[in-house]
């Protein structure tokens, strides 16, 4: 049994992660951007799941959601799955948070964080990124783009750390719409697999996955230079940095 901490728990692949978890007799523990979200995981609540609360595209409230799980311990594994698709919190909310619950949290041996196939069409540019989201500098796919070289740069730098990338498909979520092909029940199944599976497979680092499937990601995704500039950058934007020992 494994305890599982998922950002963006409220709906979506985040909330079908948390109750099928839940279902499978794991720990959960789910997060909620505000208390009016609450009623969206009552029904995980009374099931045994805890809960956290915090906007995660407010810096302080990021920090504070680390000291929360961090309060609760024993944590296995964390899937980064909160994820905004357009606006001025595209930066904070799909890279910023994950970068510091990353360093602010080391205790989990397993990292899963979300992408997507349009990480592929990100822009590797880095000047002139608005981390704190005043205004918006970054498309969807760019912010895809690096929270998958986030996963790649863990995965190169953290030793005992499995740290993996997963494109869940375009699914019918209420960020993919009603229209979207991909199967929502597999949307969710690679990363509670790569969250709890003891398969050699999911116990491995540095992946980008699709369905099960390892797969090649943009190749500024897996290059150092880009990942350490990138780091570089998000460590002078909130004042946190990854632990010396792995710092670029």
């Amino acid at each position: 049994m494994a305890r599982v901490f998922i950002t963006g728990s409220t709906d979506g692949l985040g909330l079908a992660a948390a109750d099928t978890l839940l279902r499978d007799g794991h720990d959960v523990i789910v997060h909620a951007r505000s208390q009016k979200r609450l009623p969206a995981v009552r029904h995980l609540l009374d099931r045994g799941a805890q809960c956290v609360i915090g906007d995660l595209s407010v810096l302080e409230d990021v920090r504070q959601i680390a000291e929360d799980v961090n309060g609760i311990g024993g944590i296995n594994a964390v899937i980064h799955n909160a994820g905004v698709l357009s606006g001025p919190a595209l930066l904070p909310v799909n890279v910023v948070a994950p970068y510091v619950l990353t360093a602010l949290m080391p205790g989990p041996r397993r990292l899963i964080y979300l992408s997507s196939g349009m990480h592929r069409g990100g822009d590797t540019g880095l000047a002139g990124l608005d981390w704190a989201g005043r205004t918006t500098t970054a498309s969807y796919s760019t912010t895809k783009l690096h929270v998958t070289a986030l996963s790649a740069a863990v995965a190169r730098l953290v030793p005992g750390v499995a740290s993996n990338a997963v494109d869940p498909g375009w699914v019918p979520t209420r960020m993919g719409g009603r229209s979207a092909p991909d199967s929502l029940e597999l949307g969710h199944r690679t990363q509670e697999w790569l969250a709890t599976s003891d398969d050699p497979a999911a116990l491995s680092s540095g992946g980008y996955w699709y369905h099960h499937h390892r797969q090649t990601p943009h190749a500024a995704a897996t290059d150092p230079q880009f990942q350490d500039a990138l780091l570089a950058q998000l460590a002078r934007h909130t004042g946190v940095a990854l632990p010396e020992s792995i710092a670029p």
